[in-house]
């Protein structure tokens, strides 16, 4: 399939906009709030990534996509939150993506580093939920999947590189 990773991050951002509704907010110590959806956030950035090797710059308009059908298949509220978070963290990752001309491994590691706190406090201050602590928690829980999908390329990289012996 010709567009299989942009068809995913579609989907994945309308999946992940649902949940943000459906799945309860996890108490932390101290009284902050955590969303455990957050925990997948990372992997959409990754995916992000992939769909822009798919689809060049025109990755902007499928997060557009993903942002309208989210607005009519999640609640309106959150659709509008993250929409913003990820109008602004996604920009970041796209241009660390998109300019830096490092490896894939290293852009994806780049472009989630810097794209996922901005995500992050854009989209908990949407929802009247920021603090730093949430915010913290929040980033350290996307940065998992980008890491695991950081390491798994970087292997990949390597063994590639590897003189055939």
């Amino acid at each position: 399939m010709r567009f299989k990773y942009t068809i995913l991050y579609v989907v994945l951002i309308v999946a992940v906009n649902w949940a943000f509704t459906v799945v309860p907010l996890v108490a932390l110590p101290g009284g902050t709030l955590w969303p455990p959806v957050s925990l997948v956030v990372g992997f959409v950035f990754v995916v992000r990534d992939f769909a822009q090797r798919e689809i060049e710059h025109f990755v902007l308009l499928a997060m557009l996509v993903g942002a309208v059908l989210s607005y009519v298949m999640a609640d309106p509220f959150v659709a509008i939150a993250s929409a913003a978070a990820f109008a602004v963290g996604e920009v970041c990752d796209w241009t660390v993506y998109s300019f830096t001309g490092k490896t894939l491994s290293e852009r994806i590691l780049y472009s989630s580093a810097l794209g996922t706190p901005v995500d992050s406090a854009v989209f908990l201050a949407g929802v009247g939920l920021f603090s730093a602590a949430a915010a913290v928690a929040m980033t350290a829980s996307k940065m998992i999947g980008a890491l695991i999908v950081w390491w798994m390329i970087r292997r990949r990289e390597a063994q590639n590189a590897a003189p055939a012996g």
